[in-house]
This record gives structure tokens, C-alpha cells and sequence, in this order.
């Protein structure tokens, strides 16, 4: 194998086979390939791939393609997804990649906890926190509405008639002034 030298540009190679180089640079490369082997065997291969492109390119006994080629390959490629349509390969092509993925997963090693472990883990981590909420809020609520039923169907029970109807008055007042103590309580608590 030749070494080649710092003066070798093997780009020069293709720029003389391309008719590129003139005057002083065409008259400094051609005596460089009389001292240089390297880039007169470079000249050579590259001349040598140019005749056989030349060769298979302009090769007359290359067969034509009918005209409505695509059109048929087209209609056969649609036609023929009978392999699709069945239950059982859709299966094995959801297991494949079910197990591609899990390669995948383990492949990335250390990027796996950091890009798709630790996102998961904090999305379930904020969605627990929210129905947590959720479940407190409905349980409190509903337990508040319980005593708060019972208190009221014992007033009403023992009450007279006119004090019936303020009873129910100071109820649906004391109800809405509840929602808005809950609504300043949270706020509060999100401020802190």
C-alpha cells in the first residue's frame, strides 16, 4: 500500500478527470503523477470506475419496464394485505413490538430512567396527589352534607312552622358562605 504524500490532494485527481484543472495547476499535477505512485494509482482506479459506469450505463441490452409498471405494482401492493386483515398478525406484530420497545428500553440503559422512568413516575406522582384531592374534597363535602342534613332534619323536626322556614333560610345561606370560606382556605394555601 502507498503511503501518501502531504503534497497528495486526491481531490486534484478528480478535478484532472473532470477536465477541471488548467494551465500551471494541469502542468504541476501531471508532473506530481510521474513522482507520486499514490496518486497515479488513485488516477488509475478512478478512471477504471468511470469506464465501468460508462459501460453499464450506456449497456443497449437493458430491458424496458411496461408503461402501466407502477399502476400494477400499485394495485397488487393494495390488494394483496390479506396478512394485515388477520386477527392473529395484528397480535404478533403488537407483541413485536411490545418486545422491540422493551429492547429498546434496555438498550438505553442510564437515558431510559432519566427520559421515560422519571417523567412517568412524576406524572402518577402529581395524578395520585390530584385524586387524593379529588377524594378528599367529595369525602369531606359529603360527610359535611351528612352532619349537616341530620342537624337540620332534628331542627326542623322540633321547630315550629315559622322557624321552619328561617331554618331552611339560614341553611342555603350558611351553604354558600361555606363554599366561599373553602375557596379563601385554599387559596391561602396555595399562596403559603
Amino acid at each position: 500500500m502507498h503511503t501518501v504524500d502531504n503534497r497528495c490532494q486526491l481531490e486534484d485527481v478528480a478535478a484532472y478527470l473532470d477536465g477541471e484543472l488548467t494551465g500551471v495547476a494541469l502542468d504541476e499535477f501531471e508532473q506530481h503523477l510521474k513522482s507520486c505512485a499514490s496518486c497515479a494509482a488513485e488516477l488509475r482506479i478512478q478512471r477504471q470506475l468511470l469506464c465501468t459506469l460508462d459501460v453499464a450505463f450506456n449497456d443497449t441490452r437493458s430491458f424496458h419496464l411496461p408503461n402501466n409498471f407502477a399502476r400494477v405494482v400499485t394495485a397488487h401492493a393494495e390488494n394483496d394485505l390479506t396478512g394485515m386483515r388477520d386477527r392473529g398478525e395484528r397480535r404478533r406484530a403488537l407483541q413485536l413490538c411490545a418486545i422491540l420497545a422493551l429492547v429498546s428500553f434496555g438498550l438505553l440503559g442510564a437515558a431510559t430512567r432519566a427520559v421515560v422512568v422519571d417523567p412517568l413516575r412524576s406524572f402518577f406522582r402529581v395524578a395520585r396527589v390530584l385524586v387524593d384531592l379529588v377524594w378528599q374534597a367529595t369525602s369531606g363535602a359529603a360527610s359535611s352534607a351528612a352532619v349537616m342534613m341530620r342537624v337540620l332534619g332534628r331542627a326542623m323536626l322540633f321547630a315550629q312552622t315559622g322557624s321552619r322556614v328561617f331554618l331552611v333560610l339560614a341553611f342555603l345561606v350558611s351553604i354558600s358562605f361555606l363554599s366561599l370560606l373553602i375557596a379563601n382556605y385554599h387559596r391561602a394555601q396555595i399562596i403559603e
